[in-house]
């Protein structure tokens, strides 16, 4: 196991990337009609008519994320592989140091790796827990590659006219995303159950979300591009405690 781990944490971004088929299947609108008028709404908005369905994204962004009780700027890069993984790379700075890490989670694997300077470990886990958590996170993120919730197994369930529920598995793990939509289609919320410990102690299924504050276009696709995400969400706790993202995503491109 050691020696897997060591195999996953050697991946490179680029790696992951190029590993990612070629998208061939084209999105076709008329192939909703079956599904809650949100989710199709959602779908419509959200991928533009003939667009190749993409396996994967890549995506740059900055923002802040809160370490403690202070909040610290960070620039970062993330490639979601549907059918593989995820890793989040970024760089952060803690009393005027540069702290560079990554998050990944590939081939049911996990690994998390921060240093300062690049050389100090600062933070460093993996494991069951770990794995688990990761793809809970990186089920929650398919918002920014739409082209997986056109996939035929998702069983979509409307929950009112600005609600709707997605159930699906992606590597091995049980998801139920639940997405607020406006009237144009446009996503509001996200909000899902996701594996972690924030209070300490032992890991468990925690409300986990956010709010969209933005979205934008790229290509073929129109993906939210301000939000912020925490634990708790949807509840008195989330900006109080549970909120520890902000992100804006500055570009974004799909295969």
């Amino acid at each position: 196991m050691t020696e897997t781990i060591a195999k996953i944490a050697d991946i490179s971004i680029e790696q992951l990337w190029d590993s990612a088929p070629i998208a061939e299947r084209i999105f076709k609108p008329n192939s909703l009609t079956r599904l809650p008028e949100a989710a199709r709404r959602y779908l419509h908005y959200a991928i533009a008519p003939g667009a190749k369905l993409a396996s994967a994204v890549r995506l740059w962004m900055h923002g802040e994320i809160k370490l403690g009780q202070k909040w610290h700027h960070f620039t970062g890069e993330e490639v979601i592989c549907w059918h593989r993984g995820m890793i989040w790379r970024a760089t952060t700075w803690m009393q005027g140091l540069p702290i560079w890490g990554s998050d990944k989670v590939v081939d049911g694997i996990s690994d998390v790796q921060w240093k300062m300077l690049g050389l100090f470990p600062v933070m460093q886990a993996n494991g069951a827990d770990v794995t688990r958590s990761g793809t809970g996170r990186m089920q929650g993120e398919s918002v920014w590659l739409p082209s997986v919730l056109c996939h035929p197994d998702i069983v979509w369930t409307e929950m009112d006219k600005a609600h709707v529920r997605a159930n699906f598995t992606a590597l091995g793990e049980q998801a139920e995303l639940v997405l607020g939509i406006d009237r144009f289609g446009g996503l509001e919320q996200v909000k899902f159950l996701r594996w972690g410990n924030p209070e300490g102690g032992k890991h468990h299924y925690v409300d986990f979300g956010g709010v969209v504050e933005a979205d934008g276009t790229f290509g073929d696709y129109t993906i939210p591009t301000q939000l912020r995400l925490g634990w708790f969400f949807d509840s008195e706790r989330f900006e109080s405690e549970g909120e520890f993202f902000r992100c804006t995503i500055d570009n974004a491109i799909y295969r």
